[in-house]
């Protein structure tokens, strides 16, 4: 049986809110799976919902640009990490952050080809102005990952929330809408939305787009829900569909509820657009950022008050 460590219970605590006793439990039922355990405490109504991926793991930026000279078409993200949230305030770095966006922007690249692309001022490439910066800065920085966005008539907006400075900041967001509508309109309905989805994190844009292991997994924890109430299965079947719809309207983008005015889909917002332009608006695509997700970052400090509490090795 795997040992279930006092680092494990404390990952378990902070990704679900349950109490610190029943993550232990829980670990112990699944022999220290963490996903299984999640699921195992969804399942005993424990933890509303596994939706927090952990702690920022990495400092640094994420950045935005608009292609300046495309006309609004194009954009891109990316994000740049470094080792202190001390870096993000520094010029020198959001400098290196804002022109590798806009680099970004003007061309579709990979992450390969961005750290070959040429970087204007002391560095010849993007990557060997990153190495010089390491040097000046004194802190192990690099380029994480990108995104470019374009359509071939319309509006690609941008959004950054909790910026430090212009188009920098710690979520970054690109909403591409295709129209042949009003300009100034479509950019003013994509930062809406941008600032929806900086807010709401959807995980698709379409119910098709879902990850299907995620969806099987949603699906296997409200069935059991469903079934834990003893209902009949014809009964039990509608409970699931009911749930899972309201799954959909917190993770897909197109069911969601406009987070601003609380009443509105993001679909029907799309429709009432289209007949205000008098064109169709079609959201073609949208990117979130958000600095660190997705990375492992050590912590200390609370390994210890669960070992004396729960009487567990480190």
């Amino acid at each position: 049986m795997a040992e279930i460590t006092a680092g494990l219970v404390k990952d378990l605590r902070e990704r679900t809110g349950a109490g610190m006793m029943d993550c232990k439990r829980a670990l112990t039922e699944v022999e220290g799976d963490m996903e299984a355990a999640i699921d195992w405490l969804r399942k005993k109504g424990l933890a509303a919902a596994a939706k927090k991926a952990g702690r920022v793991a990495s400092e640094g930026l994420v950045g935005v640009a608009i292609d300046d000279t495309s006309n609004g078409i194009a954009g891109a993200v990316v994000e740049i990490n470094a080792e202190t949230d001390f870096v993000a305030r520094n010029d020198t770095f959001q400098n290196l952050v804002r022109t590798t966006a806009l680099i970004a922007a003007k061309h579709d690249h990979t992450i390969d080809s961005l750290k070959t692309a040429a970087f204007p001022g002391e560095s010849a490439t993007v990557d060997e102005e990153i190495t010089r910066l390491i040097a000046v800065i004194g802190e192990n920085m690099h380029l994480r990952r990108i995104v470019r966005l374009s359509v071939s008539q319309g509006h690609v907006a941008s959004y950054v929330h909790n910026a430090v400075a212009p188009n920098l900041g710690k979520i970054g967001v690109l909403v591409a809408l295709e129209s042949s509508g009003d300009k100034t309109q479509l950019a003013d309905l994509g930062k809406r939305i941008a600032m929806h989805i900086a807010a709401a994190n959807p995980q698709a844009l379409l119910i098709e787009d879902l990850d299907p292991s995620l969806l099987e997994r949603e699906r296997t924890i409200v069935t059991e829900q469903a079934r834990a109430s003893g209902r009949p299965e014809e009964i039990i079947a509608k409970m699931v569909d009911g749930r899972l719809r309201k799954f959909y309207e917190e993770v897909v983008l197109m069911e969601q509820t406009f987070i601003i005015d609380g009443k509105t889909k993001i679909r029907d917002m799309l429709e009432n657009a289209a007949k205000e332009l008098g064109a169709p608006v079609h959201l073609k695509a949208y990117v979130r950022y958000a600095l660190g997700e997705g990375v492992e970052k050590a912590e200390s400090n609370f390994a210890a008050e669960v070992q004396a509490q729960a009487g567990i090795t480190g």
